[in-house]
C-alpha cells in the first residue's frame, strides 16, 4: 500500500479515495503553492500531516505550524506579496486571532496570489462555539467559495489559486468539517512541478501601497470594491453555481454540506422542488438568483448557522419588486447545529408539511450510554489537577484555558470554571482578583497556547500587579490537536530547532515567583501551589509531564512492552482510583470491588501514590 506522500506526488493523472484535508494537499501541489502555513486546530490539521507526510526530498511546498494563526497569516501573506503563492489555514476560531490583519487583506494587491482555508465547524464537534465565519468575507470585501464535497474542494482550491493570482486578490475556501473529514474517489489531473523562481518580487512602487494609512484607505477600499465586483461578474456563470430543474413550482436554494443532505431527502418529496446551488457564497451570483426567484412562486433558502445568504437574497427580492414567497429560518433550532439529512427534513417540513410524507415510525433504538470526553490513561494534567485541588479551599476559583487540560472542569477534578478563548485565563484571573481577599484565584494555561496567546497576559499580571496563581501545564507538544511541535519543544516539522525554555522565559518577563515540578510528584506539586497561593502578587507553577499518549506510542513503535498495574487483595474498596483520581483503567463492578481494564492501562505507575491503602502495584 503506498504512502500518503507518494500517493499525492504521483505524476500522472489517477483516482484515489481519499479525505478532503488531503484532497486539498494535491490541489496545492497541482497548484505550485510555494508556502503553506497553519495553526493546528480540527477540523484542518490533516492538511499539515498530508503536507509533511511529503518525501523532503520532493517536496516542493515551504510548510510550518506558526505560534499562532495570526503569524501564520502575516508569513503567508508576506510570501504572497513577494510573489509567491500562499496558503494559510486554521479552524473557525482560528480566523479570530488572525482577523486583526485578515480584514486588511483584502485592500492589499497580493501578486503571488493568497488562499485561506477556514474550517468552519458547525455542530461544534471540537470548537467552543459554531461561529459563521462567512461574515468575515463580507467585513472584509473577500470572496468565499464553498464546496460540497472534498471532490469539489479540490476543483474549487485551484480556481481560488487562479482566481487569487490573476486578480491580486485573497480568496477564501470554506470548509466546514464533514467536508473536511469526508472521504470520497477523486478524479486527479497530472502533476508537473515546476523549478522554482525565487526572484523575490515585492515592489510597493509597482502594487503598493502596503501602509494603509488615512490618505491611502479610501483608494484601496475602491479598489478592494472594483475586484470584489468584477469577481462577482466573473463568476456569474461558474460551474460551481447549479441547477437541478425538477420542472416544480417550489424552490430551494442552498450551498456546501447542506446541498448534500438535501438530494438525500428530494427522493422523499417526490422531487417536487427545484433547487439552486451556490458555490460561491460570497459576493452572490445576483443575475441568476433574481433569475430563480422569478421563476418560482415560493423558494426555501437551506443554509447552516446564520441567515448569510437569506438577508442578502431577501434584499435582492425587495431591490427588484419580486413577488416570490422567501421562507427562510423559522425558529431557533434552525440556527443551531449541522445540516444532516434528518435535520434538513426537520428543517423543509416546517414550511412545507405537504411536500414531505409522515415520517415511518421505527423501533426504539437502544441508546448507548453517554461517554464523556476524559483525559487518556497516564495524562500529566491528572495527576496534576488530583494534586492541584488538594491544595485549594472550597469556594478558591479557577480559570480554565484551551487545551487537553480543559477537561479538569468535568468531575471528579471540577477545575476551570470559566473559559473565553486560547490564552484568556490570566486576564480573566486578573480582573477575578480585582477587590478579592477571600477568595484565592488560580488559572491554567498549556505550553502550546502559552506561546500562541497566554504572554500578552503574562506581562500584563506583571505589569499592572495583578495577584494571582498562574500553573502551566506543560507537556512538551501540541496535544489535542495531534502531538505538533510548539515552540518549547524543541523541534518543528523540519528537525531540530531553539527549544525555548518556559522559566527563563517568565524570568526575563519579571515574574519574580516560579515554581517548577513534574506533575507526577504529586505531594510537591500540592506544596508548590499552596506556596504560590501564599505568594503576594503574580506567581507561576509549572507544572510539567510528557504527554504519555505519545509517549507510549514512541515506545511501543522501539518495541518495548509497557507494565501494567494491579489491584492487591489489600483493596478495601474505598473506591478513590475511580471516583477521586478518575483514571479510566480502573473499572468498577457491581460489587463494588475494582479492576484494571489492560487495554487501558499504560502502567505509568502515577496512580499507585492516589491509593490510601496501597492497594495498587505494578503488575509483574
Amino acid at each position: 500500500m503506498k504512502k500518503l506522500g507518494d500517493v499525492l506526488l504521483q505524476p500522472e493523472p489517477f483516482s484515489e479515495l481519499l479525505m478532503g484535508n488531503h484532497a486539498l494537499v494535491r490541489a496545492m501541489l497541482e497548484s505550485g503553492v510555494r508556502v503553506a502555513t497553519s495553526y493546528p486546530g480540527s477540523p484542518t490539521p490533516e492538511i499539515g500531516a498530508a503536507i509533511t507526510s511529503l518525501p523532503r526530498e520532493k517536496n516542493p511546498i515551504y510548510f510550518e505550524f506558526s505560534v499562532n494563526e495570526k503569524v501564520a497569516l502575516e508569513v503567508a501573506f508576506g510570501a504572497a506579496v513577494n510573489g509567491h503563492t500562499s496558503c494559510v489555514f486554521f479552524k473557525s476560531v482560528g480566523l479570530n486571532v488572525a482577523s486583526d490583519s485578515f480584514v486588511q487583506l483584502g485592500l492589499m494587491d497580493i501578486p503571488g496570489g493568497m488562499v485561506i482555508v477556514l474550517g468552519d465547524d458547525p455542530g461544534a464537534n471540537s470548537s467552543q462555539n459554531e461561529q459563521d465565519n462567512r461574515h468575515f468575507g463580507r467585513l472584509s470585501y473577500i470572496p468565499i467559495f464553498e464546496p460540497k464535497d472534498p471532490a469539489e474542494a479540490y476543483k474549487m482550491f485551484k480556481e481560488a489559486v487562479r482566481v487569487s493570482r490573476e486578480k491580486h486578490m485573497p480568496v477564501v475556501l470554506r470548509l466546514t468539517t464533514h467536508v473536511c473529514h469526508a472521504k470520497q474517489k477523486i478524479e486527479f489531473a497530472g502533476l508537473e512541478i515546476k523549478e522554482p523562481d525565487n526572484e523575490p518580487k515585492f515592489s510597493p512602487e509597482k502594487f503598493g501601497p502596503y501602509i494603509p494609512l488615512t490618505r491611502s484607505v479610501f483608494e484601496l477600499k475602491k479598489i478592494a470594491l472594483e475586484r470584489l465586483k468584477k469577481f462577482q461578474e466573473d463568476m456569474k456563470d461558474s460551474p460551481f453555481n447549479e441547477i437541478i430543474n425538477n420542472g416544480a413550482d417550489r424552490g430551494i436554494i442552498t450551498a456546501g454540506l447542506p446541498f448534500k443532505s438535501l438530494l438525500e431527502v428530494v427522493p422523499e418529496i417526490e422531487e417536487g422542488v427545484n433547487i439552486l446551488r451556490l458555490g460561491v457564497v460570497h459576493p452572490l451570483p445576483e443575475n441568476l438568483i433574481i433569475k430563480f426567484l422569478k421563476e418560482h412562486g415560493e423558494v426555501k433558502i437551506l443554509e447552516e448557522l446564520d441567515d448569510f445568504i437569506e438577508q442578502k437574497i431577501k434584499a435582492l427580492a425587495y431591490d427588484n419588486n419580486l413577488n416570490t414567497i422567501i421562507e427562510g429560518k423559522v425558529d431557533l433550532d434552525d440556527w443551531i447545529g449541522e445540516y444532516t439529512p434528518d435535520k434538513v427534513r426537520d428543517v423543509l417540513e416546517k414550511n412545507w408539511p405537504d411536500l414531505l410524507p409522515p415520517k415511518e415510525s421505527k423501533k426504539p433504538i437502544h441508546q448507548a450510554i453517554p461517554r464523556p470526553p476524559q483525559m487518556c490513561p497516564g495524562c500529566g494534567h491528572r495527576s496534576g489537577f488530583y494534586a492541584i485541588k488538594k491544595a485549594l479551599a472550597e469556594g478558591d476559583i479557577s480559570v480554565a484555558d484551551i487545551g487537553c487540560h480543559t477537561l479538569g472542569y468535568l468531575p471528579p477534578y471540577s477545575l476551570g470554571q470559566v473559559l473565553l478563548s486560547m490564552g484568556h485565563s490570566s486576564g480573566t484571573a486578573s480582573g477575578l482578583s480585582l477587590f478579592n481577599t477571600s477568595k484565592k484565584v488560580v488559572a491554567f494555561l498549556g505550553d502550546s497556547t502559552l506561546f500562541h496567546a497566554g504572554l500578552p497576559g503574562i506581562i500584563n499580571s506583571v505589569f499592572n500587579q495583578h495577584n494571582f496563581t498562574l500553573i502551566i501545564m506543560e507537556n512538551d507538544t501540541t496535544a489535542m490537536t495531534g502531538h505538533q511541535d510548539n515552540p518549547g519543544s524543541g523541534r518543528n516539522v523540519r528537525g531540530e530547532t531553539k527549544k525555548i525554555a518556559i522559566a527563563p522565559l517568565l524570568e526575563s518577563l519579571g515574574v519574580e515567583k516560579i515554581l517548577e515540578v513534574d506533575t507526577y510528584n504529586q505531594q510537591k506539586l500540592t506544596d508548590y501551589v499552596k506556596e504560590a497561593l501564599d505568594f503576594d502578587g503574580f506567581s507561576v507553577v509549572i507544572a510539567k509531564h510528557p504527554c504519555m499518549l505519545k509517549f507510549s506510542r514512541e515506545q511501543r513503535k522501539k518495541g518495548r512492552i509497557l507494565k501494567k498495574v494491579q489491584i492487591a487483595d489489600k483493596c478495601r474498596e474505598i473506591h478513590a482510583c475511580v471516583s477521586t483520581f478518575g483514571c479510566p483503567s480502573f473499572q468498577l463492578n457491581q460489587d463494588g470491588t475494582v479492576w484494571v481494564h489492560e487495554d487501558l492501562c499504560i502502567g505509568d505507575g502515577s496512580c499507585i501514590q492516589t491509593c490510601p491503602v496501597q492497594a495498587i502495584e505494578i503488575k509483574k
